[in-house]
């Protein structure tokens, strides 16, 4: 039996607004025949946010002065902040202990978001999944050892699955969610948070910047003035919303990593 004809694939005419979407995350070869085919711009980004983050640190805690000034006065604050407002509150006496993993994992995921921010650059590396995702499974694998470490494997299960003071027979259904809860959704719910905000707020930042050129560039017409107008009017006002988100995700990130590890030093709380 003959088959109907397909419909054609529409196509964009070059005078045609068109959105971005997708195709802001698809990049290929940096250098093409130079440079090895993986090195695409998501790594450089990872790379530079990485520098900066190594040099912001040598210069702030390099040589510290007795008053701090310049780089070590932002250095410190930066210190303290995540010291007093994650490590100390989610892991207790203990948490100062952990400082040295905790300032440099919130100073490098707030160093990957805010590329988004810098011109030239504009893309946060923590937009592509695989980023948050191998963050969040490192933070999880020192969980992991942690709590194995203190409670020894038997007590770890036995803590997460079947804590005291429950029925009987509601273990039957709390230990499996749990044992779910904690050997999947955890490094899955910590990776989709900061990717999805940063992919959606790459998506709507490039939206309205689109609109704003079009409308006041490419194509100016008096009756597309006005989209223009508001294209770069919401620009400039996303542009400091994803500063802000950018900054929060970064500490959200890092509080449930710090969280984690104070579960697994003290699994009673």
């Amino acid at each position: 039996m003959p088959t109907a004809p397909s419909a054609p694939i529409p196509r964009i005419a070059a005078d045609e607004f068109h959105a971005p979407g997708g195709e802001l995350f698809q990049w290929g070869p940096l250098w093409p025949g130079v440079l090895p085919d993986w090195i695409t711009k998501p790594v450089l980004l990872i790379v530079l946010s990485a520098v900066a983050v190594i040099v912001f640190s040598w210069r702030a805690f390099g040589r510290p002065a007795l008053v701090p000034r310049g780089v070590q006065n932002l250095g410190e604050v930066g210190h303290l902040f995540v010291r007093d407002q994650i490590a100390r509150p989610m892991i207790g006496a203990d948490g100062d202990r952990w400082m040295p993993f905790l300032l440099p994992l919130f100073l490098f995921v707030l160093a990957m978001n805010l590329m988004g921010d810098v011109p030239v650059l504009q893309l946060p590396a923590t937009s592509h999944f695989a980023m948050p995702l191998l963050l969040a499974l490192l933070c999880y694998a020192l969980y992991l050892v942690i709590s194995v470490r203190e409670q020894g494997l038997a007590g770890y299960l036995r803590n997460i699955m079947f804590p005291p003071g429950l029925p009987v027979w509601v273990y039957v259904f709390y230990a499996p969610i749990e044992l779910l809860q904690h050997l999947v959704l955890r490094p899955f719910t910590q990776s989709v948070r900061l990717f999805a905000n940063m992919f959606a707020g790459h998506i709507l930042l490039a939206f309205f910047a689109t609109v704003a050129w079009w409308f006041l560039l490419e194509r100016p017409t008096v009756a597309g003035l006005g989209l223009g107008v508001v294209g770069v009017l919401m620009s400039v006002v996303l542009t400091a919303f994803e500063i802000f988100v950018q900054v929060l995700q970064a500490y959200i990130f890092t509080l449930l990593a710090a969280s984690y590890i104070g579960g697994a030093l003290h699994p009673d709380h």
